[in-house]
């Protein structure tokens, strides 16, 4: 059981592993996602992070499979489940497992959402019907991109869980925030020391995330250019937005992240393989070369 007196950057820890793989709810893989859960707990990961469309009944399982490390949503789309299911799943596995449960929200994406308007208002009008439900600031985390989104993780929230940014962006994440919330980018990680290899993964894995607004504005806000959104990204933004060479190289790059203001980073590891395999060799590299 977490101890809720700690703070919860203490109990977040410096890393997480964030994973659409552990989402899983297929019964017959059950054993398998709550064995490498447990294993990510042992390996020192303070968080996993359940990316997709995650909610408490992703999170309940592997709680239970666990002993103290944090498990949060990565993210809660709020526009496809309604603020009184989430508090309700909530409350039931706080009820059970006191703190260990983080309910990550965000307002997904224009191309993916019917009837999407005015994001801002409706996370605001969200939070609001949590804070109605007894789900308070301390237990919620924003996926936050935009300044204004940012501000609103520090002022309704416990803070911001921002996707697919560089360290430029986590210091001025932080700068918005201020030192007292917590600020924790997410950060892909390619454990390939070749180039061309590395880059080609990484391609693979931005191509659907170049389609949505929020995120190639977001990049165009942090100084990129059209031409590095074209052909799959440029070297520059893949440099930017992936860790990936040799232990050394990974290593420094994620303390970037840390040395501009991130308290924890979600580390996601890419490998190229069907989603539903879990990378576990690669979770274990990682935590070695964290030391």
């Amino acid at each position: 059981m977490s101890d809720t007196t700690v703070p919860l950057k203490q109990r977040v820890g410096r890393y997480g592993a964030w994973s659409i793989e552990l989402r899983s709810q297929d019964p017959a893989r059950r054993g398998e996602l709550d064995e490498a859960a447990a294993e990510l707990e042992e390996l020192g990961y303070g968080a996993i992070w359940l990316g997709g469309n995650s909610t408490a009944d992703h999170a309940a399982p592997l709680i239970g499979a666990t002993r103290r490390i944090l498990v949060g949503t990565s993210v809660l789309n709020i526009w496809q489940q309604e603020a009184a299911t989430t508090a309700a799943g909530f409350a039931e596995v706080a009820s059970a497992h006191p703190g260990r449960y983080l309910v990550g929200l965000g307002v997904s994406h224009g191309p993916l959402v019917k009837n999407y308007s005015r994001p801002y208002a409706a996370m605001t009008g969200y939070l609001d019907e949590l804070d109605e439900a007894g789900v308070g600031a301390d237990s919620r985390v924003l996926a936050a991109l935009g300044p204004k989104m940012l501000k609103l993780s520090g002022e309704r929230a416990a803070g911001a869980i921002p996707y697919l940014v560089t360290p430029e962006h986590t210091a001025q994440a932080r700068e918005i925030l201020g030192e007292g919330p917590l600020l924790a980018p997410e950060l892909k990680v390619v454990l390939e020391t070749d180039p061309t290899r590395a880059r080609a993964l990484a391609r693979d894995a931005l191509a659907m995330y170049l389609t949505l607004p929020n995120y190639t504005n977001n990049f165009l806000r942090l100084g990129f250019t059209e031409a590095d959104l074209a052909e799959g990204g440029s070297d520059r933004l893949i440099d930017a937005l992936f860790a990936w060479g040799d232990e050394d190289r990974i290593r420094d790059r994620i303390e970037t992240f840390h040395q501009a203001g991130a308290d924890h980073v979600a580390l996601q590891v890419v490998t190229g393989t069907h989603r539903d395999k879990l990378p576990r060799e690669e979770w274990r590299r990682l935590a070695s070369l964290l030391g």
